[in-house]
């Protein structure tokens, strides 16, 4: 069984992503979409439906404290899941038919995997993508200094990035390690999920930098993070239209980011180091990079951009 988790705030597109769950999964699932901060009576927030009366789908209700909760959602749904499998996936997605069968297959106990990623047009709930927009298998991380207000030049940012190029060099191999992932689909065992103790709240708060944690406890500990290409699911294109249904408070979004930079890339950087460099060559990145992105006093240097 699979158990998927639906993390939601004001979302306009949770009842067809729901549904395409549903009826694109060929074994058995279950699904848990987490109301944050709103419950059954006020589901016209999102939209002007009912929520969805199917066996398979159990509402997660999480009362409204004042901030997101989308970390406590995740960690909600897994701890009441009944399936092998969990897999977290953003309120406004579209499935490839047998997903959850295709992604079972090529999972080993340590891997967390991901299929690659179309741009869904929601609207019209269709595929977006063109000869001019490859399909996402792969991304890297940056470094982007001065977040916002932020004025701590001790902190960066490790921010995910499409890396194109790789997925043109990688393009015949199916199941591939990629250094990072977008964080708005994700698949692994359940226990291997327990055993990393993932979402984890304290320092990072309750919303971002999932992908960043995800993926540097999984390669960090042996594990590793995969795309698997025979497969697909197509995230919401949001443009400037739509722009970020999930919203976080910017005191979430930095506490988060300086934690989570902090954490792995000064504390733990010879951790951090041996990820970045399993995948050297990376874009932008010079061979020389730990002269540069730190001094011995964990200063972010700037100039590297």
């Amino acid at each position: 069984m699979l158990s998927v988790i639906i993390p939601s705030r004001t979302e306009e597109f949770l009842n067809q992503t729901i549904q395409d769950v549903l009826d694109k999964a060929t074994g058995e699932i279950e699904v848990f979409p987490v109301l944050d901060g709103y419950d059954y009576d006020d589901y016209h927030i999102i939209k002007d439906y009912k929520p969805i009366l199917d066996p398979r789908v159990k509402y997660i209700h999480l009362p409204n404290n004042g901030t997101m909760q989308k970390r406590q959602g995740i960690n909600a749904g897994v701890s009441i899941a009944k399936g092998e499998y969990v897999m977290s996936l953003d309120a406004h997605c579209m499935m490839d038919k047998g997903f959850d069968e295709k992604l079972a297959k090529d999972c080993d106990d340590d891997w967390v995997v991901i299929p690659r990623r179309l741009r869904l047009h929601a609207e019209d709930w269709t595929i977006e993508d063109g000869p001019d927009q490859p399909p996402i298998d792969y991304e890297y991380w940056m470094h982007r200094a001065f977040i916002g207000n932020f004025k701590d030049h001790r902190f960066g940012e490790l921010h995910g990035y499409k890396w194109n190029q790789r997925t043109i060099e990688r393009k015949d191999i199916l199941i591939d390690e990629t250094m990072t992932i977008q964080a708005s689909c994700w698949f692994m065992k359940k226990k291997y999920f327990n055993r990393l103790g993932l979402m984890q709240v304290d320092g990072y708060t309750g919303w971002g930098q999932e992908a960043e944690e995800i993926c540097l406890k999984t390669w960090t500990s042996g594990g590793k993070v995969m795309t698997n290409k025979k497969t697909w699911y197509a995230h919401l294109h949001k443009g400037g239209k739509w722009g970020r249904m999930y919203y976080m408070t910017k005191y979430q979004r930095d506490a988060s980011i300086k934690y989570s930079y902090d954490f792995w890339v000064n504390k733990n950087r010879k951790e951090f180091a041996k990820v970045i460099n399993h995948f050297m060559p990376i874009p932008n990145w010079t061979e020389d990079w730990e002269k540069h992105i730190w001094t011995p006093e964990g200063i972010l240097n700037t100039k590297f951009k």
